[in-house]
């Protein structure tokens, strides 16, 4: 019996005995120094604790203020000892150290009050815990907690940031708190002046969380009044009937603030009166006689005085109630200062967005047209030298392209893969070309018609052999590494690698055309055929080797420009049909045969296009048929294009 009574002296005195060993910590003696304001948990006094954890560097702190902020936070009545808890049953809870995490006995659940901050004390607590978080040692913490604050700003926010800001040593973290916390300022500032500060701050600046921050503040609400408003947030006088207030819209005004009575539809009206005809009457008016609106509005007005239909204001009435009164846009989003701030700092920005959004607009369409000129170059150099309109030319674009694909399922190494893929696909378009050409075009020269229709058909049928060997879905054409991503210059001009390495490879090759044509045998026995082939054959020129190793030339030129396309675009069997009227549009408009021509075609096409998508961005379809027609008008006045070639492909 004894050793019974000592075991359960022993027992019952284990969580007191804990207990008080866990009041020596140092967490613990934070707390009970501000017991007293927290056990009340009002917003009004509980600051002094809450920065008193905040400040501090207890390594246990954010867990407290998480678990306060969660509600999981506790203390004994009696003692008055912050504890976690667990629960054991209904009516007993397992208490846990706050400093150590480990159990410290059972207690009675009456014994025990749970602290509920409201939604202010956890505001407060927040802002609190985003002090640890922009304080931690972690680069990548600090940073996590800016785009969280920057992603759901609150009040409290702006003070954890004030207090951390100075201490912060890397320069890119704190540029960031810096603007951040100017963000903050314009929308939680306590001073007007300090807001129109941070506004004034962002003169000029793209950025999107900018005008974010600022558009809030420029939101405005239509208002009646009998006579013309006179303050500062009165933004401007509207017109009734005008494109900025509907007449519809400015009566409804004054219907919701009481000022008139309400209106009603015609079919509404309509209905009505139908349904109080009686003997061929509406309200003692023959049906016969409501053939007009001031009729039916006579009727309708008969009818509510006799109390059938609720009265409603007519049209003429509309329009009186309407000329007695003035509407205007208020400034409701801030005061009028801080708005008429903001309204300044937008403008100035707007203005720039739209220089920006040009030349946005201007790199995209350098970048179409450095596509369109590789594409067609080939065409281009075929078309002029030989007069033969090569319906197949996409499909050696194609072949280009899948020429690259299949390189890189040997060569996993992007980068060497597509050095290797470029000379290659040249290889295999050339000698398809010269098959083509050996086969087929060598047959049909001076026959335009049969030359479209035969190389029609054999872009059909090479269209199908590739469906044959890769299938119907698009392959990848993988870019290296170090063209992933893009140049950004600010929050709305930017470009991809791949479309900069596009439009170097265009270069490249204009480059490497005019070397061949003005520095080469080859070039010069080319412009020999162009410009007068019987001249050229009786210099001892063979035309027919010339026509030859020029078409496989542009088609070996199309190759490459599959690779290039292919890194950009889907690689499928009909690629080639996606560029082929471009690149056709390209060369006409440019000039046949024309390097130079070929170039400003592009461009022009290029620009165009972009241009007309920018005006018409949700049909695309419409935008290529818009730039058919300019096409086709530029033609009209400019048949030979651009610069007209003299030669034989002038005379075609």
């Amino acid at each position: 019996m004894a050793r019974f009574l000592v075991l359960l002296w022993m027992v019952l005195s284990l969580p007191a005995s804990a207990v008080a060993q866990d009041a020596n910590a140092p967490i613990q003696k934070l707390l009970q120094e501000h017991g007293e304001i927290i056990a009340k948990s009002s917003r009004k006094t509980i600051g002094p604790a809450i920065d008193a954890l905040g400040d501090s560097s207890l390594p246990k702190a954010p867990e407290v203020l998480q678990k306060w902020q969660d509600k999981e936070l506790w203390f004994i009545k009696e003692s008055g000892l912050f504890v976690y808890t667990e629960k054991v049953d209904g009516k007993t809870e397992r208490m846990i150290d706050i400093a150590t995490g480990e159990p410290i006995g059972e207690i009675a659940k009456r014994d025990l009050k749970q602290l509920k901050p409201n939604s202010g004390i956890r505001g407060m607590i927040g802002a609190a815990l985003v002090k640890f978080q922009l304080r931690d040692p972690s680069r990548t913490t600090r940073l996590r907690a800016l785009n969280a604050i920057s992603r759901d700003a609150e009040e409290t926010h702006l003070s954890a940031l004030r207090d951390v800001m100075g201490d912060e040593s890397d320069p890119e973290i704190s540029a960031q708190m810096a603007r951040l916390e100017r963000l903050l300022t314009i929308e939680f500032g306590e001073t007007e002046d300090e807001r129109i500060a941070a506004i004034q701050h962002f003169e000029g600046d793209l950025g999107v969380d900018v005008r974010a921050a600022l558009n809030p503040l420029v939101s405005v609400r239509v208002e009646a009044a009998e006579a013309a408003p006179e303050g500062e947030d009165v933004v401007r006088v509207l017109s009734p009937g005008s494109e900025d207030l509907s007449r519809e819209d400015a009566y409804d005004i004054l219907v919701r603030a009481e000022l008139a009575k309400p209106r009603i539809s015609r079919d509404d009206k309509r209905a009505a009166l139908i349904a109080n005809i009686s003997d061929g009457e509406v309200a003692g008016i023959q049906v016969a006689s409501l053939n007009s609106e001031d009729a039916r509005d006579l009727a309708y007005a008969a009818l509510a005085e006799q109390g059938t239909v609720d009265p409603v204001a007519t049209e003429a009435e509309v329009d009186e109630t309407l000329g007695g009164f003035v509407f205007f846009e208020r400034y409701t989003g801030a005061p009028p200062a801080v708005a008429l701030a903001a309204a300044s700092v937008l403008n100035g920005i707007e203005t720039k967005v739209a220089l920006n959004q040009t030349a946005d607009l201007a790199l995209d369409a350098v970048s179409l047209a450095s596509i369109y000129f590789l594409a067609a170059i080939g065409l281009a150099i075929t078309f002029g030298v030989m007069g033969v309109i090569n319906m197949a030319h996409g499909e050696f674009i194609m072949m280009g392209a899948y020429t690259g694909f299949v390189v890189q399922q040997f060569v996993p190494d992007h980068t060497l893969s597509i050095i290797i893929a470029i000379p290659l696909a040249f290889a295999v378009t050339f000698g398809a070309g010269v098959t083509m050409e050996r086969l087929v075009i060598r047959h049909l020269y001076h026959r335009p018609l049969e030359t479209l229709l035969a190389t029609f058909g054999i872009s059909i049928a090479l269209q199908q052999i590739a469906k044959n060997i890769f299938g119907t879905q698009a392959r990848p054409l993988t870019a290296p590494g170090w063209l992933d991503g893009s140049l950004v210059f600010n929050d709305i001009v930017s470009i991809s690698y791949i479309r900069i390495a596009i439009f170097v490879l265009a270069l490249l090759f204009l480059a490497l055309f005019l070397f061949v044509m003005n520095r080469t045998r080859l070039g010069l026995e080319v412009r020999a055929v162009t410009q007068n082939p019987r001249m050229a054959a009786s210099m001892g020129i063979n035309p027919d080797k010339i026509n030859m190793l020029t078409f496989g030339f542009g088609s070996g030129i199309a190759g490459i420009a599959g690779v290039a396309i292919g890194l950009y675009a889907k690689v499928t069997s009909e690629m080639g049909a996606d560029y082929i009227v471009q690149a056709f549009m390209t060369v006409v408009v440019g000039g046949v045969g024309n390097i130079w021509g070929t170039l400003l075609g592009a461009s022009l096409v290029g620009t165009l296009q972009k241009y007309i998508e920018f005006l018409n961005p949700s049909n695309t379809l419409a935008a290529q048929t818009y730039m058919i027609l300019f096409i086709i008008l530029f033609i009209q006045f400019r048949p030979r294009g651009i610069i007209a070639l003299k030669g034989r492909a002038a005379e075609a």
